[in-house]
């Protein structure tokens, strides 16, 4: 005869008690000085481990990307600029490398710490625009946000500004509100980090700017020392970069210049639509998440079924918010409807290449936007809502992630870019000098696409050099090669191959010349097969 164990009336009493003390104990966490960093910090911390686990699997059949390699690169030395950009993205490559092996977890490891930084800021910034209960609600839709997860997997400039934008923005309401010498040396500091880690942070520090002026309260901080503090010390702490920028004539402008400028103004307007709809896509899952998080707090099921509109309007009112800092909450909504409009108009106005991932640094600033509007009221319901919409999804997502690599793979089974196999080349091209030559190999040779993953992968960890460009990045002479050998990695399909070709034949006319073929294989899954033109040119005697 079976039987069937039903819990008691006791042990579902106790699981209702434990339930309700944790949420208790989050909301009070959330809330209490003594308490909420920490809280938010342990959050940031769980978000990178869980999303670097999530990045591990879903990028197991793919090389790092090539700007990730590319700021490994950097980091190998540690100079003013590097051709197309200034240091910072480098030099934090650098130190991170030096305690970490340059593997791929690793890669991804560094980028959810960035991310992981960027919240634990964001939540800072928060605090001086709201109270505690909504700045958590705010660092925990920037982490829905997939630019902090999904998105956010490869380390370059661009995510780095996750870090020194919002530092950025921090130290401005700061010198808004204290006003003192001491406040704008910070608020300098914090711009030149910004400048210091890609020139586009010019966005963002034009918005500031432009907001001081806008504000009404604009002569209470144009009148005290902070502002002009704040310039004197941005001068100083970039004349380091100012002179390599002058010793390099102005490279980074002329890549710029180059490398971004249209004739074609009908893809100038289709590059700006597809900017909008990117990021308002991107926008769109924080936001309806957040909204979910907010209907379904107590009685939402009564509601549903009675008045089914209350679930919505009851989260809005009228009346005063001691919850939120008005000045500080306007210096927010100038900030972020200048970043938002400003850079397409200034795209369409100057016939300017678009590319979605500048918007990457320019909306972290929507949810504090949104949270901040005196009409809403969050109830703490909602922070134990949308902590557990994190939870789930991330815990899901790590659960389904080796299904969806697998699937994405078999979807872009020809695709060269996501699946070549760039890291096997690394390595037969490593034994292929030792082979030859008994001794380390410097310099890797071509375009950047090629060679950036030669650099991460080889044992030898060889410069790159870029020849056929004019920002190369600094970090070897075009006379060393002569010194020290190079290998040539050239895509014989990329129509600047003449170019590359002439170069090798000026600079090393006896230099080896084969074809490689490269063919990854991941659980047994066979990736695309990618043919290589190589060039080994022997050191000099």
């Amino acid at each position: 005869m079976s039987t069937t164990s039903i819990p008691s009336a006791r042990a579902r009493a106790k699981t209702r008690v434990s339930f309700n003390r944790f949420r208790a104990w989050l909301v009070a966490s959330a809330v209490r000085p003594e308490a909420r960093l920490w809280l938010v910090i342990q959050l940031a911390i769980l978000h990178a481990v869980l999303w670097t686990f999530i990045l591990i699997n879903l990028k197991a059949a793919q090389d790092v990307h090539m700007d990730v390699a590319e700021a490994y690169g950097w980091g190998q030395k540690f100079l003013w600029g590097y051709g197309k950009h200034p240091p910072l993205s480098g030099w934090i490559a650098g130190v991170w490398f030096k305690a970490l092996p340059a593997t791929d977890w690793a890669t991804y490891a560094l980028a959810m710490t960035t991310v992981g930084v960027g919240m634990v800021i964001c939540w800072l910034l928060s605090l001086r625009v709201v109270d505690a209960r909504r700045a958590f609600l705010v660092v925990v839709m920037v982490a829905l946000y997939p630019i902090f997860n999904f998105k956010g997997f490869k380390y370059n400039p661009d995510l780095l500004q996750l870090v020194t934008l919002p530092l950025l923005v921090l130290a401005y309401l700061n010198a808004f509100e204290k006003r003192s010498w001491q406040s704008g040396i910070w608020f300098g500091l914090a711009a030149a980090l910004a400048l210091m880690t890609k020139y586009w942070v010019l966005t963002m520090i034009g918005a500031i700017g432009l907001a001081a002026l806008i504000h009404p309260d604009r002569l209470k901080f144009l009148l005290s020392p902070a502002p002009w503090v704040a310039i004197a010390t941005l001068v100083v702490a970039m004349i380091p970069h100012i002179v390599w920028l002058a010793d390099v004539h102005f490279v980074p402008l002329s890549y710029a210049g180059d490398t971004y400028s249209l004739e074609d103004a009908g893809l100038v307007h289709q590059l700006v639509a597809g900017y909008f709809l990117h990021n308002f896509a991107l926008l769109a899952l924080p936001v309806a998440l957040a909204a979910l998080a907010m209907a379904l707090v107590p009685h939402w099921f009564r509601l549903l079924l009675h008045a089914p509109l209350r679930i919505v309007t009851r989260a809005w009112a009228r009346g005063p918010n001691p919850g939120g800092n008005f000045s500080q909450a306007l210096n927010v909504w100038i900030i972020q409807t200048i970043v938002a409009v400003g850079p397409p108009l200034g795209a369409l106005a100057f016939s300017i290449y678009m590319k979605t991932d500048w918007g990457i640094s320019l909306f972290f600033l929507v949810p504090l936007a949104l949270v901040a509007i005196p009409t809403l009221r969050v109830q703490s319901a909602t922070l134990v809502n949308i902590a557990a919409i994190w939870l789930v999804l991330s815990i899901a997502t790590l659960a389904a992630s080796p299904w969806i690599a697998a699937r994405e793979m078999a979807a872009n089974a020809g695709n060269t870019a996501t699946y070549g196999a760039r890291s096997d080349l690394a390595r037969e091209l490593t034994q292929a000098w030792h082979a030859r030559f008994a001794s380390r190999w410097a310099v890797v040779a071509g375009t950047m696409e090629s060679i950036q993953p030669m650099v991460f992968y080889s044992p030898d960890h060889p410069v790159a050099l870029v020849p056929i460009e004019a920002w190369d990045s600094g970090l070897i002479s075009r006379d060393d090669v002569k010194t020290y050998g190079f290998i040539g990695v050239f895509d014989p399909a990329d129509g600047r191959l003449p170019a590359f070709e002439k170069w090798v034949s000026e600079t090393a006319p006896n230099a080896e010349r084969m074809v490689m073929t490269t063919r990854r294989f991941t659980h047994g899954k066979a990736g695309p097969s990618m043919s290589w033109n190589i060039y080994i040119a022997p050191p000099g005697k």
